[in-house]
C-alpha cells in the first residue's frame, strides 16, 4: 500500500503518518523531516531548503523529487511507504506520476487531512510554545496557510479526478482522527 497523506501545516500528518506506519508496516517518508534533518545537521541541502523554509516557502520541486525518488527506490520501501509533506504542488505530482510509472508503482490512496484555518494557527502557535520552531510564527504561519491554499489545496481535485481521494475530518482527538482513517485504509488492505 502506498499513501499520500497531505493537508495544512498543523493538520496533524506527522502524528497520524507515524500510527499508519505502524499500523501498515509502511514506510514513513516525511519530506520536512529530511528537510530539518539535514538543517540540523549543516549539510548542502540543509543550507538550500532552511533559506526557502525560514521564508515560510517551499523548497524546489527538482531538490524535493531528486530525494523522494531517491528514498522509494530503497530496499525497504518495496512493502508500502507514506509520503507525508510531498507532493505540495500540481507540478510535483505530476513529477512523482512520472517517477512512480518507472518503478512500476501506484498510489493506493491520497488522505486529505481537512482542518480549519483558525484550528491550524491556534495548533501552530502552541506548538511554537512547546517546540520553539521558527517557523511556527503567527507571520510565518499566515504565510505558510497562503501557499498552501496557493499551490497544495489544488492536489484535491487532481487526485479526485484519479479517484484517489480521500478526505478525513482532521479536527477532534488524535485517535478519532485515526480511526477515521483507518475506516479508509482498511478498504485498500
Amino acid at each position: 500500500m502506498n499513501i499520500i497523506i497531505f493537508g495544512p501545516p498543523g493538520a496533524g500528518k506527522g502524528t497520524q503518518a507515524e500510527r499508519i506506519a505502524d499500523k501498515y508496516g509502511v514506510v514513513h517518508i516525511s519530506t520536512g523531516d529530511i528537510f530539518r534533518s539535514a538543517v540540523k545537521n549543516g549539510t548542502e541541502l540543509g543550507i538550500k531548503a532552511k533559506a526557502f523554509m525560514d521564508k515560510g516557502e517551499l523548497v524546489p520541486d527538482d531538490i524535493v523529487i531528486g530525494i523522494i525518488k531517491r528514498r522509494i527506490e530503497e530496499p525497504d520501501c518495496k512493502s508500502g511507504f507514506l509520503l507525508d509533506g510531498f507532493p505540495r504542488t500540481i507540478a510535483q505530482a505530476q513529477a512523482l506520476d512520472t517517477v512512480l510509472d518507472e518503478e512500476a508503482l501506484d498510489i493506493s490512496s491520497v488522505l486529505s487531512l481537512e482542518v480549519d484555518d483558525q484550528e491550524i494557527i491556534d495548533r501552530l502557535l502552541k506548538r511554537q510554545e512547546l517546540e520553539g520552531r521558527s517557523d511556527d510564527n503567527e507571520e510565518v504561519i499566515k504565510n505558510r496557510l497562503g501557499v498552501y491554499r496557493d499551490q497544495t489545496e489544488p492536489l484535491k481535485s487532481y487526485y479526485s479526478n484519479k479517484n484517489k481521494l480521500d478526505e478525513i475530518n482532521g479536527l477532534g482527538e488524535i485517535e478519532d482522527v485515526f480511526q477515521s482513517i483507518g475506516e479508509v485504509l482498511d478498504k485498500y488492505i
